[in-house]
């Protein structure tokens, strides 16, 4: 039976998409850039529900009009039109109403933002350095199969390949949403390179995904920022180590250093490290956030906590663990080829299920 409480639920919603639909095309709101983005998005997001609201309330009308024919009319061909069109929308009503609930849960402000990833080697000495630099590759190819945009910020290479530590940025739609499901420690479990007697060696590496934030996200005051410049080091033409191209940033009150030596441009190397620099001060009292919702929720599946061992992969037996969610394939070698959606997608709809549950819908 139709929940017609969720038809309450949704009015207030209708009145306010009309109301921002007005405010987007005001030149008072246009001009401030900060509250148009903010509104877009709410446009956006609203858009999506009204949708849902309209199609839902066709489907009772449907059904109301339906009733009526099958309770007033002797034709036959009208009683059998009516119980068709019954049988479609109270099918379709259940599957709706569920879709509405869920776009009714609060979604997190960030999913939608890029997203800046850091990944280090962790214990394993160079086998974690290579394994960090397996991940990378990974991420790299699972962002070409989206259509997103990979830019390496810095790199520490490792002494045997891979990387020590490496920063990227990454952007398109939804980017933070997807991939702030791998934050936390990744294990290997293989044989490494440098092993001569076959034994199997477990390595780490920590992933950390954090939202990007754009100038007006977070207010950065310059005057807290001390700049230094240094030459780049590493491969990269003439312009390596011998122009003062490389920036370090430092966040004066909290400590917080990044830098970023992958342009040629001091100018463009500055704008990426202050956009990194905003993005983990904004990354702190993020995780203030995401800290308060973990301590109500028993399994947060995206929870952001470095330290949680989050996937195994074993190459011995091709398979891959995650284990937030107990989930187990055994397609390890297209996984680490960037074929990781199916893992993402099961741990989405775990976390979408414990948000239903905690909106008590």
């Amino acid at each position: 039976m139709a929940d017609n409480s969720l038809l309450e639920k949704l009015e207030g919603l209708v009145t306010r998409f009309e109301e921002v639909s007005t405010l987007i095309t005001d030149p008072s709101v246009i001009s401030d850039m900060k509250r148009f983005i903010k509104l877009n998005k709410e446009y956006r997001d609203l858009e999506k529900i009204v949708a849902a609201r309209n199609e839902y309330q066709q489907l009772l009308n449907g059904i109301e009009e339906a009733l009526q024919i099958l309770d007033t009319e002797n034709d036959a061909e009208m009683r059998e039109m009516a119980k068709e069109e019954l049988d479609v929308c109270n099918t379709r009503v259940p599957a709706l109403e569920e879709e509405i609930k869920f776009l009714l849960v609060p979604a997190d402000p960030e999913d939608a933002k890029n997203a800046i990833v850091e990944i280090r080697g962790g214990t394993g000495g160079d086998e974690a350095a290579i394994f960090a630099g397996d991940l990378f590759r990974m991420y790299v190819k699972y962002c070409e199969t989206k259509g997103w945009k990979v830019e390496v910020t810095n790199t520490s290479e490792g002494t045997s390949g891979g990387f020590k530590e490496v920063i990227f940025s990454v952007s398109g739609e939804g980017v933070y949403g997807v991939m702030k499901y791998e934050s936390g420690v990744h294990r290997v479990q293989r044989v490494p390179q440098t092993e001569t007697q076959g034994r199997v060696h477990t390595s780490a590496a920590t992933v950390a995904v954090l939202p990007e934030m754009e100038e007006f996200d977070y207010e950065l005051k310059e005057s807290d920022v001390r700049v230094d410049t240094f030459c780049s080091s590493g491969a990269g033409g003439q312009s390596v180590n011998t122009t003062y191209s490389a920036i370090r940033l430092v966040h004066i009150p909290t400590g917080t250093t990044v830098q970023c030596q992958d342009e040629k441009s001091q100018h463009k190397n500055k704008a990426k490290a202050m956009n990194e620099l905003r993005s983990r001060l904004y990354a702190i009292e993020h995780q203030k956030y995401l800290d308060e919702i973990g301590s109500k929720r028993k399994t947060m599946v995206s929870s952001g906590d470095r330290s949680a061992k989050i996937r195994t992969y074993n190459y011995p037996q091709g398979r891959v663990t995650d284990h937030r969610i107990n989930y187990t394939i055994y397609n390890l070698t297209a996984f680490v080829d960037g074929d990781i959606q199916s893992v993402i997608d099961q741990l989405t709809v775990a976390e979408n299920a414990e948000r239903m549950k905690e909106s008590e819908l």
